[in-house]
């Protein structure tokens, strides 16, 4: 039973939807990094739900810094964050207790905790739990910014509507900074809500695509095989719910391309070295070479939709239909975004830290 991830800089996640609170520890970061409870506060903000295209679960998410912070920093002991619950229905759960909603979590955390699992709402698998990532990823943000990283999500694709795809960073960086829904084409946005309000009416859920950039990473970050750039956000990346795919730079396009095609030249530039396109995403061999880095999340539509399904009874081994009652997302593309931000941030951390040692992100 395992809920931590990284090495240097590490994340362990506890709690669980329907329980009295869920939180984060991160031990392994370097003391003296400032902390900004009001950004933090913003970040949750950008993950919650708002409208017509989101749950009515409405969570407040006043998040309490348990210990590792003294006077506004980091004191390098392991930080905790906890984030109580309050808008629960747990009733809406009690009815359908044993029966396995199709696509989520229900029927292997069955077989995984032998029935002893808490779940109601999902319990510690939960959407609810990234929360706690975004409370983390809005703690180590800043200090990745002070380094001169700097990243950003936005919904590349939306049921079958697209966005237009990154092309002036920071300028598309500073446009997505505070958006709740963070596409860089409005035109684009109004078509995707409208897709969205659309399968919600229908009793149904949509997915999409998220495309994430990141600029200021050194060439040279990250290992030749079992722990490269992509391996290790994969990994992190994939603990999302609703991840179920994960392609950087030009990805599965590169399958139909000529090597001639695909390839990035060399070019030297005033400021180094630099590639003339960027096919590979920024990383060559598991490392970075100082491009952007680039990547693209497949997030699948909501598995809890309002139609009839078919399903399982895990207590008497039967067949059965499943109408779910409870409060639940026609999307989660666009809260998304802000998880993605946080996980990668954590990830970059935990690889910095692995390369220039633990203190590195709070040196001046």
């Amino acid at each position: 039973m395992k809920n931590t991830f990284g090495s240097h800089v590490s994340v362990t996640l506890f709690g669980e939807s329907h329980g009295p609170s869920i939180g984060v520890v991160i031990d392994g970061l370097a003391p003296g990094l400032p902390v900004d409870e009001v950004f933090i506060s913003a970040m949750l903000a950008r993950r919650r739900p708002g409208g017509q295209i989101s749950t009515s679960r409405q969570e407040p998410d006043p998040f309490v810094i348990e210990s590792g912070v003294f006077n506004g920093y980091t004191t390098g002991t392991p930080v905790c964050i906890r984030i109580p619950n309050s808008d629960t229905r747990s009733k809406d759960y009690a009815a359908t207790r044993w029966l396995a909603r199709p696509s989520h979590a229900d029927y292997t955390a069955n077989c995984k905790y032998r029935g002893y699992e808490d779940y109601r709402g999902g319990g510690h698998f939960s959407g609810r739990i990234t929360a706690a990532l975004v409370a983390a990823g809005g703690l180590v943000l800043p200090a990745l910014k002070r380094k001169g990283v700097h990243l950003a999500t936005h919904i590349s694709r939306l049921g079958g509507v697209d966005d237009r795809p990154f092309d002036r960073l920071e300028a598309d960086f500073a446009a997505l900074a505070d958006s709740s829904f963070p596409v860089l084409d409005s035109t684009a946005a109004e078509k995707m809500t409208a897709c969205i309000l659309a399968a919600k009416q229908n009793g149904d859920s949509v997915g999409g695509v998220l495309e994430t950039a990141v600029t200021g990473l050194e060439a040279g970050l990250g290992e030749p095989w079992f722990d490269t750039v992509e391996g290790l956000l994969s990994h992190a990346l994939f603990s999302i719910p609703a991840i179920k795919g994960v392609e950087f730079g030009a990805g599965f396009r590169l399958a139909d391309m000529y090597g001639s095609v695909a390839n990035d030249p060399f070019r030297m530039a005033d400021n180094g070295v630099t590639t003339v396109t960027n096919n590979s995403g920024g990383i060559n061999g598991g490392i970075t070479n100082g491009m952007p880095l680039l990547f693209r999340c497949a997030v699948r539509p909501t598995p809890t939709i309002a139609r009839e399904q078919e399903s399982i009874n895990m207590q008497t081994g039967t067949d059965a239909t499943l109408q779910s009652t409870g409060r639940h997302d026609p999307c989660i593309v666009h809260r998304a975004a802000v998880v993605v931000d946080s996980v990668t941030a954590l990830t970059l951390c935990d690889m910095l830290a692995w390369r220039h040692g633990t203190d590195w992100l709070g040196e001046a």
